[in-house]
């Protein structure tokens, strides 16, 4: 129930984002040990990017990220992909890919 509740929030965001005329990214980021990185330590980081976020306006929104091996991918709404990687560049953080998202599917799409 947590899952689908967690599912139907991001489509709601990303719903939202692409009616502003935003468009949704999926940044991948490679970090060495990402997986090892204790709650401090994600605080810090959330907490940096989130500071450099309100500096750059409220055009780009962090949504949300998911940590997998030596890996982060985040998803942001943002106008382009320039302003993602001023983010990544003023952050220090690696923006190795930023892809545009085309579409959005998941197990309610077979209901529809």
């Amino acid at each position: 129930m947590l899952r689908s509740l967690t599912a139907f929030a991001l489509l709601l965001s990303c719903v939202s984002a692409f009616a502003a005329g935003n468009h949704q990214y999926i940044i991948e980021r490679t970090i060495p040990g990402a997986q090892t990185l204790t709650a401090e330590e994600l605080k810090s980081i959330s907490q940096k990017s989130r500071a450099i976020l309100e500096s750059l306006g409220p055009e780009i929104q962090w949504q949300q990220s998911y940590v997998a091996e030596d890996k982060f991918y985040c998803v942001y709404s943002a106008p382009n992909k320039e302003i993602i990687a001023k983010h990544a560049k003023l952050g220090g953080f690696p923006a190795d890919k930023i892809v545009e998202v085309s579409g959005i599917i998941g197990p309610q799409t077979a209901e529809e």
